[in-house]
C-alpha cells in the first residue's frame, strides 16, 4: 500500500483522532530525539492530548530547556540566595499579557455599550427586524425614504436660500464700488 499523502485537516473521529495522535506525538519526540543526537541541541516538547493530558520531551529534561529560553536574555542573575530572578523574556511576556488582558477589557466594555445601544434600540423601535412581518418592514422603509426626501428637500432649500444669500450681499458690494467710481 505505501505512504499516500493525508490532508491536513482535524480529524474529526474521536477515536481515529486519538490513535492519529498518539502516533504523531511518538513521531514528533521521535524527530526531537534526533535533532538532539544528531546536532547536541537542547530540545523541549511539550504535547496536549484531545483529551487534555500533557506529554513531554526533553533533552537533557524539559526544565532545564524551559528555564533557558525564559531567561535567554539575561546573564547568570541570581540573587543572594542563589534563587534565579526572571529574566527579560518573562518580563517581556508578562508586559504582552498585561497588554491582552488590557484590550480584552477594553472590548468587553464596547461589547456592552454595543449591546446597550441595541437594546435601547429594540425597545425605541418596538420589535427587531427579524421579528417583523413583511408588510411591517415595507412600512418602515417607506417611512425611511420620505425621512430621506425630506432631507434631501430640506438640504436643498438651504443651499437655494444660502446661495440667495451670497448673490444679495454680492450686488450691494458692487453698487458702492459703482458709486464710488462715478463720484
Amino acid at each position: 500500500m505505501g505512504r499516500r499523502k493525508i490532508e491536513m485537516k482535524k480529524v474529526m473521529d474521536s477515536s481515529s483522532r486519538q490513535v492519529t495522535f498518539s502516533k504523531r506525538r511518538t513521531g514528533l519526540f521521535k524527530k526531537a530525539h534526533e535533532i538532539a543526537t544528531l546536532c547536541g541541541a537542547e530540545v523541549a516538547i511539550v504535547v496536549f492530548s484531545p483529551g487534555g493530558k500533557p506529554f513531554s520531551f526533553g533533552n537533557p529534561n524539559v526544565d532545564s530547556v524551559a528555564d533557558r529560553f525564559l531567561n535567554q536574555e539575561e546573564e547568570d542573575n541570581t540573587d543572594d540566595r542563589g534563587v534565579r530572578r526572571s529574566g527579560k523574556v518573562v518580563e517581556r511576556l508578562n508586559q504582552q499579557l498585561a497588554d491582552v488582558v488590557k484590550n480584552l477589557e477594553a472590548e468587553k466594555k464596547r461589547g456592552e455599550v454595543i449591546a446597550k445601544a441595541l437594546v435601547k434600540a429594540e425597545t425605541k423601535w418596538g420589535l427587531t427586524i427579524q421579528e417583523r412581518s413583511h408588510g411591517e418592514l415595507v412600512k418602515v422603509k417607506q417611512s425611511l425614504e420620505e425621512l430621506h426626501e425630506s432631507v434631501k428637500a430640506r438640504e436643498s432649500d438651504m443651499e437655494a436660500s444660502s446661495s440667495l444669500l451670497l448673490l444679495a450681499n454680492k450686488p450691494a458690494k458692487e453698487t458702492k464700488k459703482t458709486v464710488a467710481k462715478s463720484g
